[in-house]
């Protein structure tokens, strides 16, 4: 028996007898599975690819896009690299810039340059050096992978050629010289600059919030959509988003809300083709002589682009669907007992006499009392006109193409939580005992905790969509989303309660206070940080959690990491609105074969101000932990996979060495 059949013996060969013969029909005969072992013993002990985890992108899609153009900063790092000794600083930014929008660029070039063959030469020598600096970490069948058609042998040739050797360096000229007289050089430039985004990045991680407040939510998933290598574990606006898409009134009221509140009206209208004309017909009617203080949009008045009257109309919408929302949170409260929150109905609670309501058994001065579509003595319920608006919006949620299309996508590649490669993701919390412990929650009348809470709650939100959910079941998971947005123990949320209320109606700030869960300052302790990873079962030396959903305040010396090293929280504020909170524009952490490093953003004005001037938004970059040895594919989750394949391919040599299974030079198996 040769070394490799030392593993195996007859009685393994046969028990795996059937999988084996299925192996063969793939791998026929001796050198086919000698061959697949090598290559993936090769794979094995290439470095592992680099990894992206960035969090609560909010409907930022051009800051979003930016860092999937330059990589956090890699790609300039790449190209500093191998220039930063030949060429001004200014002459790097412009080449970076050239790589992250080359089509752009490549129209200023064209107006600017005055020598296009020496830009064409130059520049292409320069662009197939980053290349192979980039892709030198993969194989060559991972890399064809990701050439385009049209170019794909030229690139390949270019790339694996060694301009070293005196015999290939005019080989390799006049490749470059033949494009460029064919008239094919912008193609090919634009080419090699998009293959160089794609393999900077291996895999992306995304703990959860696409959307939220910004305006292009849409735009985000769309170039998702199209992405390689990304994950997502959902986050609570996510959640909310899925369950309007669901049909949840509740959850459409408070999508429509939160982009109203924000006048962000693009994702809604441009992406999804949401129809909010009946809303504000209603809302004009009915708000005609209501200033609409409390719901002003909140933008900045000197950059808004929206004139008045629209802000003005925004307000009115605005108060229109708040009201509706708390209408359809006082029944589904009601619907839902075991919730516990139907002491979150404050529309029976007001003194509309006195102009007070009671919360707590506190009575507060209510700031606004103009209610016109509000009976007091039956306050949840809905006007005709209303539940006509409701229906409509309904329909328009549940029919939209675009909006069907995106939460598809959020659920292949989406879960409640993520882990890879010794991390374990999730977007916000994990409820929590006061001392620690697991706390059990209720989902579908059963309660559940830790990892098996994570799983049914994911396996809940998929059958409200799942054609062969019973209709009951379906209907409770479409409440449920409701739950994940607001509910006191959802993993999304975990606060006491949302203050939604009192922060329209009520001026006093003690009355706006939520109570968060345990976790938020148990994760602090690196055992309560090992007693989760354990319950994950998550492996290795280096093992971490890595969160989002909280700004970290770095302009007061919040550290994104905590507990020993054990918890990494990256929710750095990308969105606009947190850039005052936090003092930087968003993180992301980058996982390299060597090292962990954190970047954090600066804020990003425009692509035409870093198309134009080739400015960055890497603010700085620190190294958060370094690994004791370069870490391998074979160390990896993806390792562990083609090792098992490597065992099984194994096992099919012993059989084909000891007769137990023929082989075949024809790709069919003889017995």
């Amino acid at each position: 028996m040769s070394p490799i059949d030392s593993k195996t013996n007859e009685r393994q060969v046969e028990n795996d007898r059937r999988i084996l013969e299925l192996l063969a029909q793939t791998f026929p005969n001796i050198s086919a599975a000698s061959t697949e072992i090598i290559n993936l013993e090769a794979i094995l002990n290439l470095p592992k690819g680099t990894e992206h985890f960035v969090a609560d992108l909010h409907g930022e899609h051009e800051a979003f896009r930016h860092i999937l153009k330059n990589a956090s900063g890699n790609i300039k790092r790449k190209v500093t690299d191998l220039y930063g000794t030949s060429m001004r600083e200014s002459e790097i930014r412009q080449l970076c810039s050239l790589i992250y929008y080359p089509e752009e660029k490549m129209q200023i070039v064209h107006s600017t340059e005055e020598n296009m063959y020496d830009f064409y030469t130059i520049t292409l020598h320069q662009l197939i050096r980053v290349c192979q600096s980039v892709s030198s970490k993969y194989t060559r069948s991972k890399v064809r992978k990701a050439l385009p058609k049209e170019f794909a042998y030229i690139i390949e040739e270019l790339l694996h050629e060694s301009r070293g050797e005196y015999d290939k360096q005019g080989y390799f000229n006049r490749i470059l010289e033949t494009i460029v007289s064919t008239g094919q050089a912008d193609a090919f430039i634009v080419a090699l600059c998009k293959v160089i985004q794609k393999l900077s990045i291996d895999q992306l991680h995304i703990l959860g919030d696409v959307y939220d407040r910004g305006p292009g939510a849409h735009l985000i998933m769309d170039t998702l959509c199209h992405y390689g290598n990304w994950d997502i574990q959902w986050g609570n606006h996510d959640i909310l988003w899925m369950g309007a898409a669901a049909g949840n009134k509740c959850c459409i009221a408070n999508v429509i809300r939160v982009s109203l509140r924000y006048a962000n009206l693009t994702t809604l209208e441009d992406g999804y083709g949401i129809n909010l004309l009946p809303l504000a017909t209603m809302a004009m009617e009915t708000y005609a002589d209501d200033p609409c203080i409390e719901f002003a949009p909140k933008v900045d008045a000197e950059q808004t682009e929206h004139p008045e009257k629209a802000l003005r109309l925004m307000a009115q919408m605005h108060k229109a669907i708040a009201v509706i929302q708390f209408k359809l949170e006082g029944a589904m409260t009601l619907k839902h007992p075991e919730w516990e929150m139907t002491g979150r109905n404050l529309l029976h609670r007001i003194d509309f006499e006195k102009g007070t309501v009671n919360i707590d058994g506190k009575d507060y001065e209510m700031s606004d009392m103009n209610f016109p579509t509000v009976d007091p003595a039956n306050p949840y319920r809905l006007t005709e006109e209303e539940e006509e608006l409701i229906n409509k919006l309904h329909h328009s949620f549940t029919v939209s193409t675009g909006l069907k299309r995106h939460i598809s996508c959020l659920f292949s590649h989406g879960c409640m939580y993520g882990i890879y490669n010794s991390n374990l993701l999730f977007h916000a919390s994990m409820p929590l005992n006061a001392d620690g412990s697991l706390k059990e929650v209720m989902v579908n009348r059963q309660k559940y905790r830790g990892r098996e809470l994570f799983h049914q709650i994911g396996m809940l939100v998929r059958s409200a969509f799942n054609d062969d959910t019973p209709p009951a079941d379906k209907d409770y998971a479409r409440d449920y989303y409701w739950y994940l947005w607001c509910g006191p123990d959802s993993p999304l949320f975990d606060k006491s309660k949302m203050t939604t209320f009192e922060r329209y109606f009520i001026k006093d700030p003690e009355a706006h206070k939520e109570e968060k869960g345990h976790y938020y300052t148990l994760r602090q302790k690196e055992e309560v940080c090992d007693m989760i990873l354990d319950e994950f079962k998550v492996e290795g030396s280096q093992r971490h959690i890595i969160n989002g959903h909280v700004p970290v305040r770095a302009k007061k010396g919040e550290s994104p990491i905590r507990a020993n090293g054990k918890l990494m929280v990256i929710d750095g504020g990308f969105a606009k609105a947190y850039h005052k909170t936090t003092g930087i524009a968003g993180y992301t952490l980058i996982y390299h074969s060597s090292n962990f490093e954190l970047v954090e953003h600066e804020p990003f004005i425009s692509e035409e101000e870093a198309i134009r001037s080739g400015t960055d938004i890497v603010r700085s970059t620190k190294m958060v932990e370094q690994t004791s040895q370069r870490i391998r594919v074979r160390d990896t989750d993806k390792g562990k996979i083609l090792q098992s394949q490597i065992d099984e391919l194994t096992e099919l040599l012993y059989a084909f060495r000891h007769g137990i299974i023929k082989e075949s030079n024809a790709g069919k198996i003889v017995l």
